[in-house]
């Protein structure tokens, strides 16, 4: 059972995040991974949370 973890920035839809949960799924089952033993978690994180180069990504 693959475990998919998703850090992304805060902000997406829930759309958004159907179609990503749906095309790492589809990703899997090419390989032979039954859709049903794939599990996705997305996390979201403000960028005042997120640092890049010393300097927050909401800066």
């Amino acid at each position: 059972m693959p475990v998919v973890i998703v850090e992304t920035w805060a902000g997406k839809t829930v759309e958004q995040k159907k179609q990503l949960a749906e095309g790492i799924t589809s990703s899997f089952a090419k390989i032979g991974v039954s859709p049903e033993e794939v599990h996705i978690i997305i996390k979201d994180n403000p960028k005042h949370n997120w640092a890049i180069g010393g300097k927050l990504a909401s800066e």
